[in-house]
């Protein structure tokens, strides 16, 4: 095909309202990183920039690496999931694929529990400690996406890989901002 070229870059983005943010020093305790994560979910919804999940990468100080929102619709790429935003910006900040691999350990905090996408991206990343918010059954019941088939025991399946999960977290907050998605709608762009 004379002519053409494939494209050589990608660009991904999150919202403009990220700048505003205030983040603390630190977030000690599970509860203050799922909260942060519940919150830019929260504020994702409330400016139509995306579906209602976040997620933070945190480092053993507690202190933040880096954070993501949904962005699939904006951007145009079915794997801008918060999840996987946080862990390109967070590789792209410490210039490595396993944020892990000078110690830990890495802390993922997420709005609500990884789908299969990025449930597999968690154990390649890096992570050693999984915090969640609702689980994949408030997302499926509460709004209209598909989280994709995971394993039945997809905890235990992370904690043999030597990643502890911590479930339930916020867990009303976090629904709260799913049903919030799901009665506008759910689809901002």
């Amino acid at each position: 095909m004379a002519g053409f070229l494939p494209p050589l870059q990608l660009h991904l983005t999150l919202p403009v309202w990220v700048h505003e943010l205030q983040l603390a020093p630190a977030y000690p305790g599970d509860e203050a990183k799922v909260a942060l994560a519940i919150e830019l979910a929260r504020r994702n919804v409330e400016a139509r920039t995306g579906g209602p999940f976040g997620a933070v990468v945190f480092n053993a100080d507690d202190r933040v690496i880096a954070i993501g929102v949904n962005r699939v619709l904006e951007q145009s790429c079915s794997v801008a999931h918060a999840e996987m935003m946080a862990y390109m910006l967070a590789q792209q900040r410490l210039q490595r694929s396993r944020l892990n691999e000078d110690g830990g350990p890495v802390t993922l905090a997420t709005s609500a529990q990884p789908c299969c996408q990025c449930y597999g991206a968690t154990f390649w990343a890096g992570i050693d400690r999984l915090l969640v918010g609702a689980r994949s059954e408030d997302v499926m019941s509460l709004t209209e996406f598909d989280e994709g088939p995971l394993p039945a025991d997809w905890a235990g399946e992370l904690a043999r890989r030597g990643i502890a999960v911590v479930r339930d977290l916020h867990r009303e907050d976090a629904r709260a901002v799913l049903r919030a998605y799901g009665e506008q709608g759910g689809v901002f762009y």
